[in-house]
C-alpha cells in the first residue's frame, strides 16, 4: 500500500493532472481488447491492425478540450476523417510514386490545417497515422472493408472509453493566476482612486506603491506560470488562445498601472470622474476574476459592469473638458502648456486603464464562451462573438500563415517532405515494416535541426533498449508464450503511454518498441527478429528526419521568432499610424476612413504568427539565443503597441463633434507628425531585431511638438465662447497614447540589445 502511494505521488509530480496517465489507462484497456476481439473471435488480421492502431491514435495521441458533449462530437468527426484517410491511403498505395506524392499532399494539408483550430491541430498526429498506415502497407481493395471495420470499432470503443473510463475534468493552469492578477489590479485601482480623490484619511502614497508592487508581483507569477506551461501551437484551443492573450494584456495592464498611480507624495490633484472610472474598472476586474475562477459563471454581471465603465468614461471626458484651463497667454507659453497637459494627465491614465480593462473583460468572455460553440465553429476556429462565418474565419487564419516566414508553414512543408521521402525510401529499400520508418520520421522531426538530431539519438537509443528488452523477454518466455504475452500487452501499452511524459522521450521509444514486439508476436509469431527490424526501420526514419531538418529551415523558431517580432512591430506601428489618421479623419467634416480595418487585420495576423513562433520557441529544447525575460518583454511590447492603436480607435469612435475641417488643421498636422516619428522609430527597431544590428536610441520627449499641439488646440479647437471642446481633449489624449508608446522604447531597446532592462 505504501509503495502504491509513493508511485501515485511520483506520477502526480511527473504528470501534473495525470493527463498522460489517464490517456494511457484508457488505451491499455481498449487497444488490447479490440486486438483480441479481431484476432481471436473475428480472425481478421487486417481488422485487428487497424482497430489496434486506430484505438492507439484516437485515445493516446488526442486530447480534445471542452465539455464532454463537445469532445464526443470532435471524436466523431475524427472517426469520419480516419475513414476517409484510410480509404485514400489504400488507394494511393498502388505504386511508390502515387504513395509518395499523395503523402506529401496529404501531409502538407493535415499539418497546415492545424493553424485553423485546436480541434484540427490537436488531431494532427492521429490524422497522419490514419493515412500513412494504409499507404505503407499495400493491400488489394478487397481488404478495404476490413480496414474500415477496424477503424469503426476503434472509434466506437474510443467514444465509450472517454465517456466512462476516468472522465476528464476541464482545467487550465492559467485561470487561477490570471484571476489573482485581476484582483490585485482591482485593489490597486480602488486604492489609487481614493488617493486621487483626496478623501480624508485616505490611503497614503506608500499604500498606493505597495498595492502597485503587489500587482506587479502577481503579474510576474502569471508570466512564470505561462512560460512553465508546455504550450505548443498544436495544443491551443480558442479558449486557451484567449487566455494567452489575457496573459499579455494583464502584463501590459500591470505596467500601465505602475505609471498610472501617484508618482510622488504630493502629485497632481485628481478629479471625481477619474476616480469613478478607476472604481468601475476595479469592479469589472473583480467580475473577471469570478468568471475565471468559476467556469459556470454567466457573463450577465460582467457585461453590466462593462456598460457602467463605459458610462464612467463618457463622464470622464465631459469632466475633463470642463476643467481645462482658460487659454490665455501667448502662443507656446510654457506655463500654459504644462498646466494644460497636467490637467489631463490623471484623466488620461484613467481612460487608458479603462480601455485595457475592457479588452481584458472581452477576452474573459471569449474564454468562457469558447467551449459552448458548436462543432463547425470549433472545427474552423471561429471565435465567439465575431461577425464572420466559420469558413471565412478559417480562411483568414490560414491566410495569415501563407507567408514565407511563418513557422507553421515551415514546419508543415518540412514535415510533408520528410514523410514523402520516408515513404519512397521505405519502398525502394524493401524494408519489412515500412510503417515503422514513417513512425521514426514523424516522432523525431522537430522545428530545428538541433532538436531533430537530439531526438534522433534519443529515438535510436530508446529503440535499441526496447529491442533488447523485447528479445530478452521472448527468449525468457520460450515458444509457448502466448498467454503471458496477452497478459503483458496491456501493461506494456500503459507504460508506453505514461513514460514519455513522466520520464523521457527515449524511455517512451523503448516502451513503445516493447509494445510492438509483443503485438506483432501475438499477431504473427516472429520471435526476436521483429526487434531487429524495428531498430533498422527507426534508424532509417531518423536519418530522413536529420536530412530534412538540416536542409529545411535548420535554425527553427529561434530564427523565425526574430522575423516574426520585426513584422509584428512594423505592422503594429503602421496600425498605430492608421488609428491616428482615423482620428484626424474624424476631425474632418463628413470624412471616412478606409485603411484602418485592413491595417488592423494585418497587425492581428502578424501578432498571431508571432504568437505561434514564440510558443514554438518556448517549446524548443536547448539554449535560447535571447534570454526568456528579454524575449517576453519584446513580445509584450507588441501587445502594448497594438493596444495603444486600439485605444486611439475607440477614443475617436465615440466622437460626435463635426466642426468644419479648417478648424483642426494645425492639430491634425502635429498628431500625424508625432505618429510618423514613432512609426519610423519602430521600423528601425524591427530592422535591428531582424538583422541583428544596432538598435535605435529611444526618442526623446519632443516638448516643442507638445507645445505646438497644445497651441493648436488652444487656437483652433474652441467654441464660440472661447472654451475648449471635447475634440481638444481627444487630441491631447491621442498625443498621450503616442507618448506612452515612446516611453515603451526605453524598455524595448535594452531587451532587443540582449541586455536586461535597466
Amino acid at each position: 500500500m505504501n509503495l502504491m502511494r509513493q508511485l501515485a505521488a511520483w506520477l502526480r509530480r511527473r504528470d501534473p493532472g495525470l493527463a498522460a496517465t489517464r490517456r494511457a489507462g484508457r488505451t491499455a484497456v481498449v487497444m488490447p481488447s479490440l486486438f483480441a476481439l479481431c484476432t481471436q473471435v473475428f480472425h481478421a488480421p487486417a481488422m485487428a491492425t487497424f482497430a489496434a492502431f486506430g484505438a492507439f491514435a484516437m485515445l493516446l495521441l488526442v486530447e480534445f478540450p471542452g465539455p464532454m458533449v463537445q469532445r464526443l462530437r470532435a471524436h466523431a468527426a475524427l472517426a469520419v476523417a480516419w475513414l476517409v484517410l484510410v480509404s485514400l491511403g489504400t488507394l494511393a498505395a498502388g505504386s511508390v510514386w502515387t504513395a509518395t506524392a499523395a503523402t506529401i499532399v496529404v501531409g502538407l494539408t493535415v499539418l497546415f490545417s492545424g493553424v485553423v483550430s485546436s480541434v484540427l491541430a490537436g488531431a494532427t498526429t492521429s490524422l497522419l497515422l490514419a493515412f500513412v498506415l494504409p499507404v505503407t502497407t499495400p493491400a488489394p481493395l478487397s481488404q478495404l472493408p476490413d480496414r474500415l471495420a477496424g477503424v469503426a470499432l476503434a472509434a466506437g470503443a474510443t467514444m465509450i472509453a472517454i465517456s466512462l473510463l476516468w472522465p476528464r475534468t476541464p482545467a487550465d493552469p492559467l485561470s487561477a493566476p490570471a484571476a489573482r492578477v485581476c484582483r490585485a489590479a482591482a485593489d490597486q485601482l480602488r486604492t489609487d482612486a481614493d488617493h486621487f480623490a483626496r478623501r480624508a484619511g485616505g490611503p497614503s502614497f506608500g499604500a498606493c506603491r505597495a498595492r502597485a508592487q503587489e500587482t506587479e508581483a502577481t503579474a510576474q507569477e502569471l508570466r512564470r506560470a505561462f512560460t512553465a506551461t508546455p504550450y505548443r501551437p498544436t495544443g491551443l484551443s480558442t479558449g486557451s488562445r484567449a487566455l494567452v492573450r489575457l496573459v499579455d494584456e494583464l502584463t501590459w495592464l500591470s505596467s500601465i498601472l505602475a505609471g498610472a498611480g501617484p508618482v510622488a507624495e504630493v502629485g497632481p490633484t485628481g478629479d471625481p470622474e477619474s476616480s469613478a472610472v478607476r472604481r468601475a474598472a476595479a469592479a469589472v476586474l473583480d467580475l473577471c476574476a469570478q468568471m475565471l475562477e468559476d467556469p459556470g459563471c454567466t457573463p450577465v454581471r460582467l457585461r453590466a459592469g462593462e456598460e457602467e465603465l463605459r458610462k464612467a468614461l463618457s463622464a470622464l471626458e465631459g469632466g475633463a473638458v470642463s476643467r481645462l484651463p482658460t487659454p490665455d497667454g501667448a502662443a507656446g507659453d510654457g506655463l500654459y502648456v504644462d498646466a494644460f497637459i497636467e490637467s489631463l494627465d490623471v484623466s488620461f491614465r484613467a481612460q487608458e486603464v479603462a480601455f485595457v480593462v475592457l479588452q481584458i473583460a472581452q477576452n474573459v468572455e471569449i474564454v468562457r464562451a469558447a467551449d459552448q460553440r458548436g462543432l463547425p465553429d470549433r472545427l474552423f476556429g471561429r471565435e465567439p462573438g465575431t461577425l464572420t462565418g466559420p469558413l471565412t474565419s478559417a480562411t483568414e487564419r490560414a491566410a495569415a500563415h501563407l507567408e514565407p516566414h511563418s513557422v507553421w508553414l515551415h514546419n508543415s512543408i518540412r514535415g510533408a517532405i520528410g514523410l514523402g521521402i520516408a515513404v519512397a525510401l521505405a519502398d525502394l529499400t524493401g524494408v519489412q515494416h515500412a510503417f515503422w520508418v514513417i513512425l521514426g520520421t514523424l516522432s523525431v522531426l522537430r522545428s530545428n535541426a538541433l532538436n531533430t538530431g537530439q531526438n534522433a539519438f534519443r529515438a535510436l537509443g530508446g529503440t535499441v533498449a526496447g529491442s533488447i528488452l523485447g528479445a530478452g523477454l521472448l527468449q525468457l518466455l520460450g515458444s509457448n508464450n502466448t498467454t503471458v504475452l496477452w497478459i503483458l500487452l496491456p501493461i506494456a501499452v500503459l507504460v508506453a503511454g505514461i513514460v514519455p511524459a513522466a520520464i523521457s522521450f527515449a524511455a517512451g521509444q523503448a516502451a513503445f518498441t516493447l509494445t510492438l514486439v509483443i503485438l506483432f508476436n501475438l499477431a504473427q509469431p516472429a520471435g526476436w527478429s521483429v526487434a531487429l527490424f524495428r531498430v533498422e526501420d527507426i534508424a532509417l526514419g531518423c536519418a530522413v528526419s536529420l536530412i530534412v531538418g538540416v536542409l529545411f529551415w535548420p535554425r527553427g523558431a529561434s530564427a523565425a521568432v526574430s522575423r516574426a517580432l520585426a513584422d509584428a512591430y512594423v505592422d503594429s506601428a503602421r496600425y498605430l499610424l492608421g488609428a491616428v489618421d482615423y482620428g484626424v479623419s474624424c476631425c474632418r467634416f463628413g470624412a471616412a476612413t478606409i485603411g484602418v480595418p485592413q491595417e488592423g487585420r494585418r497587425a492581428a495576423a502578424a501578432a498571431r504568427r508571432l504568437d505561434d513562433a514564440f510558443r514554438t520557441y518556448l517549446a524548443e529544447r536547448g539554449p535560447k539565443a535571447v534570454p526568456l525575460d528579454e524575449m517576453t518583454a519584446l513580445v509584450t511590447g507588441v501587445v502594448g503597441l497594438r493596444l495603444s492603436a486600439d485605444g486611439i480607435l475607440e477614443l475617436w469612435r465615440r466622437s460626435s463633434d463635426d466642426q468644419p475641417p479648417e478648424d483642426r488643421a494645425a492639430a491634425q498636422k502635429e498628431l500625424l507628425a508625432m505618429a510618423e516619428r514613432v512609426l519610423q522609430w519602430y521600423e528601425s527597431l524591427a530592422d535591428g531585431i531582424e538583422r541583428g544590428g544596432s538598435m535605435p536610441e529611444p526618442l526623446a520627449s519632443d516638448r516643442r511638438n507638445s507645445a505646438r499641439l497644445v497651441d493648436a488646440v488652444r487656437r483652433d479647437l474652441r467654441d464660440e465662447e472661447g472654451r475648449a471642446t471635447a475634440t481638444s481633449v481627444r487630441i491631447i489624449w491621442t498625443g498621450d497614447h503616442l507618448e506612452a508608446v515612446r516611453r515603451l522604447q526605453f524598455t524595448l531597446v535594452p531587451a532587443a540589445s540582449g541586455r536586461a532592462p535597466a
